[in-house]
């Protein structure tokens, strides 16, 4: 087979259309096209509103008539994460069962090693019920909600693959999924997601991968202390969080996958001296907006065959900062995304049709160490925290969001206007609980946006407060990915070395490439 692009084709594309656009482009007979596989799919709305689809494709024609043409040869293959299995003594533990505790525990048991699990969080079926209940009624498990669970926080993020990664690991983690039963579709499309409705189903099937392979993943258990001999690990206290039971285990080869939300994991690894640095991240709000407005700012009026469209934007402001919009969710809903009492965080979240009559995105604006008031290496956990609970208290308590219209955060107008978010809202003013360079960014960008892409309408909301886009800090590690504590080896986004599912998961991969290679010896 070989790869050919075709341009321009109409967003109601058939199998009838490709085979002539494909027999044109060749200039043979359509007849002479044995078969075609669709490899990548994007849309093109550059001239708005005439609206196109662009295809990558394989193709094999009869009679051996590739061999008249240029184009490159592909073998269109869907492989999987693929080692020869060794045998050791030694099974490294996993700390988190994310993306990158996932893909690490996955790769690990690939290879022979047998990893051992733990996971704060429920088994993904059950976390649904803590989310449920969480949404429904604001009563939360600080063990298992959106944050920490089976599947990490992405599990309760529309499940979104794209990544500016582009390397053959992340094929395999996108391979991976499609394997465990993710939608064809995110082999092909630009921009692939799962859906956090789908997304539940894979994770457990990813799950019982790891089990047959003989690996062992244990959940409501949270690590809880760790014990150092000449600042090299000698084995951890694992808490089951449903008896209180603390359970002692040996290990010299500790696999820290932490979220960006695991605080008390931070603070006791700062406890017990590991090398751990402060990093940028951003804050802001969540914008929710009509579904239709977007699609019409996206492709023009004529939008009725497409999906829900995304968007990504930045601005770069004189005053230095950079506001930009991140995890768009297209059709989706705006989320509780809480991991404490007394405070509120907030996501988006979409199922795979992504087909609410609402969409968002974050609206965020860069936050440098300069800003955390402080050296200390949590600081910026520290101001997370700060600001989390400035919105809980000014919305009223309750897991109750602060919310402001468009129309009244930029032009002082009523501030009225309806929200997806669960489980409840309050209009109130968003400069109360905001950073006061947040605010001022996230107003004139919004102006901006506005003045030149009409990118919002007076009744759209802003829901606060968005601020765990990523982690706040780095734990350092060297090219094993060991830190200074011998014997522990940190990944993924926690770590802050990682933003997303795909580069989470590819930096899991990664450390237990670097463990098989040490155990192999």
């Amino acid at each position: 087979m070989f790869k050919i692009t075709l341009e321009k084709l109409p967003i109601n594309y058939d199998k009838n259309i490709i085979l002539n656009f494909l027999g044109k482009k060749l200039k043979i007979n359509k007849s002479q096209i044995n078969e075609y596989k669709i490899i990548k799919k994007s849309i093109d709305a550059r001239k708005k509103p005439k609206i196109y689809y662009s295809l990558q494709l394989a193709v094999e024609l009869k009679n051996n008539l590739e061999n008249n043409y240029n184009y490159p040869k592909i073998n269109v293959e869907y492989k999987g994460l693929e080692y020869k299995k060794i045998t050791s003594k030694k099974r490294p533990i996993i700390i988190g069962f994310g993306p990158s505790g996932m893909f690490c525990a996955l790769a690990l048991a690939k290879m022979g090693l047998k990893p051992i699990v733990f996971e704060q969080g429920e088994c993904v079926e059950k976390r649904q019920n803590d989310v449920d209940v969480f949404w429904k009624d604001g009563i939360l498990n600080k063990y298992s909600n959106v944050q920490f669970g089976e599947g990490g926080a992405g599990t309760f993020s529309d499940g979104k693959l794209n990544t500016n990664l582009h390397n053959a690991y992340c094929e395999k983690v996108i391979n991976e999924f499609y394997l465990h039963g993710a939608p064809k579709d995110i082999l092909i499309e630009n921009k692939p997601h799962i859906g956090s409705d789908k997304l539940k189903t894979v994770v457990k099937n990813i799950r019982e991968k790891i089990l047959s392979l003989g690996g062992e993943i244990y959940f409501n258990c949270k690590l809880v202390d760790i014990k150092l001999k000449d600042g090299i690990l000698q084995s951890i206290d694992v808490l089951n969080v449903k008896s209180n039971n603390i359970s002692t285990y040996k290990t010299r080869h500790l696999c820290l996958c932490i979220g960006h939300s695991a605080k008390d994991t931070f603070e006791l690894l700062y406890n017990n001296n590991m090398n751990i640095k402060q990093k940028p991240f951003a804050m802001g709000v969540r914008i929710e907006q009509k579904a239709e407005n977007v699609n019409i700012m996206q492709y023009g009026e004529n939008n009725c065959l497409l999906l829900n469209a995304d968007y990504k934007f930045v601005v770069h402001l004189p005053n230095g900062r950079s506001v930009f919009t991140f995890c768009m969710c297209p059709g989706g809903y705006v989320v509780a995304s809480s991991s404490d009492d007394g405070e509120i965080v907030t996501n988006g979240m979409s199922n795979f049709a992504r087909d609410n009559k609402y969409s968002n995105s974050a609206l965020l604006v860069n936050v440098m160490p300069s800003d955390f008031e402080s050296d200390h290496p949590l600081a910026g956990i520290y101001f997370q925290q700060k600001y989390e609970r400035l919105a809980y208290q000014i919305a009223g308590g309750g897991f109750c969001a602060p919310v402001q219209s468009v129309g009244s955060f930029l032009w002082d107008k009523s501030n009225v206007g309806e929200c997806s978010y669960m489980p409840n809202y309050r209009f109130t003013k968003l400069e109360q609980c905001l950073p006061d360079f947040v605010f001022d960014s996230l107003k004139k960008a919004l102006k901006i946006l506005c003045q030149k892409y009409n990118f919002a309408k007076d009744d759209d909301v802003l829901i606060a407060i968005e601020s765990r886009s990523s982690c706040p800090l780095t734990l350092v590690r060297d090219i094993n990915y060991e830190s200074n504590l011998k014997g522990i080896f940190v990944c993924g986004e926690g770590a802050g070395y990682a933003g997303g599912i795909v580069s989470s998961a590819v930096d899991g991969i990664k450390l237990a490439e670097k463990l098989y290679s040490a155990l192999s010896v």
